[in-house]
């Protein structure tokens, strides 16, 4: 993407990215906090998450699911990320990107469905207060996007002037010659070969084994029942800002496949983008093997039938290969290009400035007209 390449996100840019991850962070975390408030254990929101069926202590539903925290600590993260200034205005602009793409993948559906009339048994108040979330969720990511692509300057050599030299103070004197500074081995923030290519082929893997196994069911199912669990009804539901399953698979396969190629190419956002699939893969895995060793099936793996064993191999996979490309995509990227140590530079503006090698001892004071 040269786009992201070739512009800096200003400082206002990053302030109001910054400013819309912490109001998807803040409207993530009051919705997890209204569980633990309705929950007769606090213990029993994780294990909700985790694929129990503990009740609330009120008449009503959950409402978060396992993605909400990730959601909440990926806007978190990509706060922090945009108002660094010393991470690259790529990285930056992958970690907006990645935070707005999993946010519209991941609340589109619920648009619709808490807009349905078949939830008939809840507090239409409070339906009412899920689907306003929600849409400001897709509003916070609209504005993400948006700073990405609009809240740059140009960084390229003709913004900055190809020929000229490196800037000086107006009190700086000593100035022998200008030498450029080092060149890095690559763009600034993009990920080295190795944890690139570890990453491309997890997170391709793990996508496309998602992807296989929802052909899988779409050709088992049918279309009618395949599309229950993929658009939502009254069948699928277990908590307002939860997906039907068959979309949030296809969800986490599309961030993964995006990421993998990202990574791939060794662009400078592969690294953000990475992190927040794997943080999704690894707790939609998770999830599974906890569900399959709650039923028994992880204790008896070696007589259930090749589909089903198949499965449990599949979560398993996907947990794994998520941690594995955490742990990957962590890594720092190409540091950005250093000044050369040897170069001979202006000196005489700062009290404390050393005087580079070779060069005469500045004066008591400066020349008249200095």
């Amino acid at each position: 993407m040269s786009t992201v390449r070739d512009g800096v996100l200003t400082r206002g840019a990053r302030g109001l990215g910054a400013l819309a991850c912490l109001l998807l962070a803040l409207l993530g975390t009051a919705w997890i906090i209204r569980d633990l408030t309705v929950a007769q254990h606090a213990a029993d929101v994780g294990e909700f998450w985790l694929g129990e069926t503990p009740r609330p202590r009120e008449f009503t539903a959950w409402a978060t699911s396992a993605l909400d925290p990730l959601l909440v600590l990926g806007a978190l993260v990509a706060a922090v990320t945009a108002l660094r200034t010393a991470v690259t205005s790529a990285v930056a602009t992958g970690a907006l990107l990645s935070l707005a793409a999993a946010t519209v993948l991941l609340r589109v559906p619920l648009v619709w469905m808490l807009g349905e009339g078949w939830l008939q048994g809840l507090d239409s108040g409070l339906m009412a207060r899920a689907r306003l979330t929600v849409l400001a969720q897709l509003a916070l990511a609209v504005v993400l996007i948006m700073v990405s692509v609009a809240g740059r300057r140009p960084d390229g050599p003709s913004a900055r002037g190809a020929h000229k030299l490196p800037a000086t103070a107006a009190t700086a004197y000593g100035v022998v010659r200008a030498v450029p500074p080092v060149a890095g081995p690559g763009v600034p923030g993009r990920p080295f070969k190795g944890p690139a290519v570890t990453a491309a082929v997890l997170l391709g893997a793990a996508g496309t084994a998602l992807t296989g196994w929802e052909i899988h069911w779409w050709a088992r199912l049918g279309g009618d029942l395949y599309g229950n669990g993929l658009f939502g009804d009254a069948s699928v539901f277990r908590a307002l800002l939860q997906l039907p399953v068959h979309w949030q698979a296809l969800a986490l396969a599309l961030l993964a496949l995006g990421a993998a190629a990202a990574a791939l190419r060794r662009a400078a956002w592969a690294r953000p983008a990475a992190l927040m699939a794997a943080a999704l893969l690894t707790a939609y895995g998770a999830g599974a093997l906890a569900f399959a060793v709650r039923s028994g099936a992880l204790g008896r793996f070696a007589a259930l039938p090749g589909r089903a064993q198949l499965e449990v191999g599949t979560a398993a996979f996907v947990a794994a290969a998520g941690l594995t490309t955490l742990i990957t995509a962590a890594r720092p990227g190409v540091p950005a290009a250093a000044p050369d140590p040897d170069e001979v530079r202006a000196y005489g503006a700062a009290p404390d400035e050393a005087r580079p090698p070779h060069a005469p001892p500045p004066p008591s004071r400066l020349p008249p007209g200095w």
